[in-house]
């Protein structure tokens, strides 16, 4: 009796999943050419990322600030006008100087990182841009403190907190707007040190930058709706 042997199936390895892909062989996520490194460097850095998903959040907590105090002042009979502390204008002229003095001191980094000093070299560099961060770092101070001052002006002439609803409008937002750019202030702090010890990441001077100058671009906002408003 003749015995018929079978041929075995065939097994198409192009066919089968990629076990080298490091995620289980069930989907291969490498780019046609292998280079891992494009995919990387088309992700935004973290603080990018971060910097972004921050300022959206401001932006929609000074919106309902904003909404607010309309639709308060429609329907409030007893709402009281009053002439805003001349500070505030100087101390809008303060914060426009710091975003310039930032610019400056970013593209100043910039130029000495893409050189190709040596280390000793980079570190004597990086003390004009270090300069014009500390200057950015006093005007915000400045800002601050011309902040306060108004603050402390209205509660001499007898408009508390609580004096007016106007008032406590013009308050919240100030306030607000302060405690924010304290955030700014830290952030400040964080590039120089990192310049100083040579650690600085141009994401992360960019991502301050960026918050640095919504801070600056809220504020002239700010002191519109107040002087419109208020």
């Amino acid at each position: 009796m003749a015995t018929t042997v079978h041929e075995p199936p065939k097994i198409d390895l192009d066919r089968l999943p990629s076990q080298g892909s490091g995620n289980g062989g069930w989907r291969n996520l490498v780019p046609a050419g292998g280079d891992l490194r494009r995919v990387k460097d088309s992700s935004p850095p973290p603080a990018s990322t971060g910097i972004w998903v921050g300022l959206a959040a401001i932006t929609m907590t000074f919106a309902a600030f904003t909404s607010a105090l309309i639709v308060r002042q429609g329907a409030a009979p007893d709402w009281r006008h009053f002439t805003l502390p001349s500070v505030l204008y100087l101390n809008t002229l303060v914060i426009i100087a710091s975003s310039i003095t930032l610019e400056v001191a970013r593209r100043q980094v910039a130029a000495f990182m893409s050189g190709a000093q040596n280390t000793e070299t980079k570190k004597d560099q990086a003390a004009s841009p270090a300069r014009w961060l500390y200057i950015t770092l006093f005007l915000g101070l400045l800002f601050v403190a011309g902040q306060t001052f108004a603050w402390l002006q209205l509660r001499a002439q007898g408009f508390g907190l609580a004096t007016n609803i106007s008032y406590s409008f013009f308050y919240v937002l100030t306030v607000a707007h302060a405690l924010h750019v304290f955030g700014g202030l830290g952030g400040l702090v964080r590039v120089i040190s990192k310049l100083h010890n040579s650690v600085l990441r141009r994401s992360t001077l960019d991502a301050t930058s960026r918050y640095w100058h919504f801070m600056g671009a809220l504020w002239l906002y700010l002191l519109l709706l107040l002087w419109m408003k208020l």
